[in-house]
């Protein structure tokens, strides 16, 4: 135990401020547009949703391409460089009134989103001690879940006191601290060959696939909690609870994290994945009976565990399924139908949920989750033995 190389690295700490940042101006700028665009611009509802889903639709995109620009131009090139656009985009908002030139300005955001948190993931997966692989990417992951209630807390509260201008300011100046973060990381470049033609290869990690199809099915689910949680609150009175879901939703996480980490690396994947499953199911179907406040915030921590352990478990699973060379493709492999399944459940179940209604969407995702645990199971099963090796041995 005392011979344990250290996780907390100055360069995992640089990257780990950097991705929060970047992930608080996301989630920030998530809730205040849609806001900004019926209040400010005095656009429909529509309108305001496909602000947010172009922006989805950029980085699934270009994710793809991102592990061949990595490879190509070096992880921290590409990480400065993308962190600095995606904060030049930041500082267009305050200029952009108009709702054509602000649908560009997202898809343009989100190509710089997709390079840079593919380039963050990356980066941080090689800086941590192998042996410690698993414990690290979730303390990594800690950097999303702070964001998840920061970012919209800080939009929201400020949009009470200041204008959208000041705002957008105040994101801007966030991102310019996150690329500062990023200058100061330091990076293992693995050299790769440089090839003139774009092949499969070039875009996708197939060794992850089957772990990130998973983790597909598992987005797909998770959109009805991102989605619609807020309007199934108004539906049951209870809109005020809603505002703390998140909260105990994030505070679940942060909790559970050191302990599943520290699991995953030394008892296995299973120990984790498998309650961590059965836990986000029991979350769903708690959601499914919830007519009281505390029954909603109980279904928070319960899917806070649950989803909350499964992910960075999986990201781990994806990047040890790859070589070392290939950790960005992993990850953007990983992410990019990651990605699909979120985009894929907003819409989906938005269709659904008119014709069985938000309790029994939530019931019947409890069994879909369910099912998703049987497939992952019958998955891992299929992995060759030396990779189920190399992840027992991380």
């Amino acid at each position: 135990m005392a011979n344990k190389r250290p996780i907390w690295s100055k360069s995992f700490i640089n990257i780990f401020v950097s991705n929060l940042f970047i992930f608080v101006v996301f989630y920030a700028l998530l809730t205040l547009l849609p806001i900004y665009v019926t209040d400010a611009m005095g656009g429909s509802e529509s309108q305001a949703g496909l602000i947010i889903t172009i922006f989805l639709l950029s980085a699934i995109f270009v994710r793809p391409f991102s592990g061949r620009l990595i490879d190509r131009f070096g992880k921290k090139k590409m990480l400065v460089a993308s962190a600095a656009m995606f904060g030049v985009a930041t500082f267009l908002y305050p200029i952009t009134d108009q709702y054509i030139p602000l649908l560009l300005l997202r898809f343009f955001h989100g190509m710089w989103f997709s390079i840079v948190t593919t380039a963050a993931g990356a980066i941080a997966a090689d800086s941590i001690p192998r042996e410690r692989r698993g414990e690290g990417l979730g303390y990594f992951a800690m950097s999303m879940n702070v964001a998840v209630v920061a970012g919209p807390f800080l939009a929201l509260t400020l949009l009470q006191f200041v204008s959208y201008l000041t705002i957008f300011l105040v994101l801007s100046g966030i991102m310019i601290i996150g690329l500062l973060c990023t200058i100061s990381v330091k990076t293992i470049e693995h050299e790769t060959i440089k090839k003139k033609s774009l092949t499969m290869e070039d875009l996708f990690e197939r060794r992850v696939i089957p772990i990130a199809l998973v983790g597909l099915f598992l987005a797909f689910s998770y959109a009805s909690v991102i989605s619609y949680i807020s309007l199934y609150a108004k539906s049951l009175g209870l809109l005020d609870a809603a505002g703390f879901f998140f909260a105990v939703f994030a505070v679940a996480m942060l909790v559970s994290r050191p302990f599943t980490g520290r699991m995953f690396d030394t008892l296995g994947p299973n120990t984790v994945i498998t309650p961590a499953f059965l836990l986000y199911a029991f979350g769903l179907l708690t959601l499914s009976f919830t007519d009281t406040s505390w029954m909603l915030l109980a279904a928070g921590g319960l899917i806070g565990l649950g989803y909350g352990s499964i992910v960075p478990s999986f990201q781990t699973l994806a990047i040890q399924a790859a070589p070392d060379s290939r950790s960005a493709h992993a990850t953007a492999t990983f992410f990019t139908l990651f990605d699909i399944g979120i985009a894929t459940g907003s819409y989906v179940l938005g269709l659904i949920v008119h014709s069985l209604g938000y309790s029994n969407l939530y019931l019947f995702l409890s069994v879909f989750v369910a099912g998703i645990l049987v497939f992952y199971q019958w998955v891992s099963k299929r992995q060759p033995k030396k990779q189920l090796q190399s992840q027992a041995n991380y």
